[in-house]
């Protein structure tokens, strides 16, 4: 028996009785509470929305059952409730707040999607409404900023207008001649919904009866998604919510920069050119340090039976990005070979001037046999990061014991 669709023509029914035809046990349901008993539930009408066209299903109750499901069977609706329903007469009540962020979310969408469509040649071809944002993939040349805004703004003048929003029924020609923004292929009498002087979409999904209801649409941004672009947007309650997050984080952001919102763009510039400078000025500094500081560990350097000379040495309060510099002035110089770690960050740099002879790679693959840790590297030149910082002493004495061996 096909399921009456009560929100096909009222989407702000939030109660309603039905007739509960058949109740049979479920695949259980894994909810954030854990895996919970389930039962599927027809009724010979609903005003539940099930899962369909990138609009979400709704939530509720049926009776003392909570209904954690609604699905699209065809013809029927199934509900997956919490527990067991006898058959007979049931109150259903729709999750109010729900239903309603839905409504603004989709309707929303529809008219987006037409200012998209009619001002920038932007055609959607899917779109998905999210727990936290909504997306249309539109496709076409890459939209810029300003198409966004105008999109945006245009939407917004229309839901300022506070037009009406109905339900229009028709066969797919009869909707072709009414201007249905895209055409569908189906046979039959098709469900549509018309923003007044706007847009006419055949769609499923339940709708404010004006504009004004959907309160405000916001765009967010946009990514490329293989050849499509995929916006983000958010309307109604979320986009109050989202603007107010917004500025609470742009002021927040001002703060830290001490200067007012308005001038975060500027600020942030500023702080940016600021830290490239320091960086810069960081890495000459520890490139002259790491000369100096390689000279008086070759100087104190003993050269063994074979001539090589062997630096190991734990690095403590130095800035960690002296260990690249270091090594690598230390590798300048004839058989030689640097064995250095930093020990408040568990990094390590092993390396060697090429007539040293040693494989630096071998002997990191045996270290990190003994000690965890994570790198790798060439014959002549290693990284890697001790996982355990404290053991930076035991993977220091290791490496040079393996490299005599070597």
């Amino acid at each position: 028996m096909a399921t009456h669709r009560l929100y096909y023509d009222d989407s702000f029914l939030r109660n309603f009785t039905a007739r509960v035809l058949s109740c049979s046990p479920a695949e259980p349901v894994s909810t954030e509470s854990g895996t919970k008993p389930a039962w599927e539930v027809f009724l010979d009408r609903t005003a539940f929305y099930p899962a369909s066209g990138g609009q979400p299903h709704d939530l509720g109750r049926l009776g003392e059952a909570v209904v954690m499901d609604v699905r699209d069977e065809g013809e029927e609706i199934a509900h997956i409730a919490d527990r067991e329903l006898i058959p007979g007469v049931v109150d259903g009540c729709v999750d109010w707040a729900r239903r309603f962020d839905h409504m603004q979310q989709h309707t929303g969408q529809h008219l987006l999607s037409a200012m998209f469509q009619e001002r920038f040649g932007l055609p959607t071809v899917s779109f998905h409404l999210g727990s936290d944002v909504c997306t249309i993939d539109l496709r076409g040349p890459k939209p810029s900023v300003d198409v966004l805004r105008g999109a945006q703004r245009a939407a917004n003048a229309i839901i300022f207008e506070d037009r009406s929003v109905l339900v229009r029924y028709g066969t797919a020609d009869q909707l072709a001649q009414r201007g249905v923004r895209k055409e569908v292929d189906r046979e039959g009498i098709l469900r549509a919904v018309e923003i007044d002087a706007a847009d006419l979409q055949p769609c499923g999904g339940t709708h404010v009866k004006s504009t004004g209801q959907i309160g405000l649409v916001l765009t967010r941004r946009f990514t490329m998604i293989r050849q499509d672009w995929r916006v983000e947007f958010v309307c109604g309650g979320r986009a109050e919510r989202f603007a107010a997050g917004d500025f609470q984080l742009l002021r927040a952001i001002g703060e830290r920069l001490s200067c007012a919102p308005e001038e975060t763009p500027a600020a942030i510039e500023k702080s940016l050119a600021e830290r490239d400078a320091s960086s810069k000025s960081l890495r000459t500094a520890l490139q002259q340090l790491a000369e100096v500081r390689a000279k008086c560990m070759i100087a104190g350097a003993q050269a063994g039976g074979d001539g090589l000379r062997v630096v190991a040495e734990a690095l403590r309060e130095e800035n960690a990005e002296l260990l690249l510099p270091l090594a690598s002035e230390l590798a300048k110089n004839e058989k030689m070979v640097a064995l250095l770690i930093h020990e408040g960050t568990g990094q390590l740099v092993f390396a060697q001037s090429p007539g040293a002879g040693k494989d630096l790679s071998a002997v990191l693959k045996q270290l990190v046999a003994t000690i965890p840790a994570k790198g790798g590297g060439t014959r002549d030149f290693v990284r890697a990061k001790v996982i355990d910082p404290s053991q930076c002493g035991s993977a220091l004495a290791l490496a040079r014991q393996l490299l005599r061996t070597e």
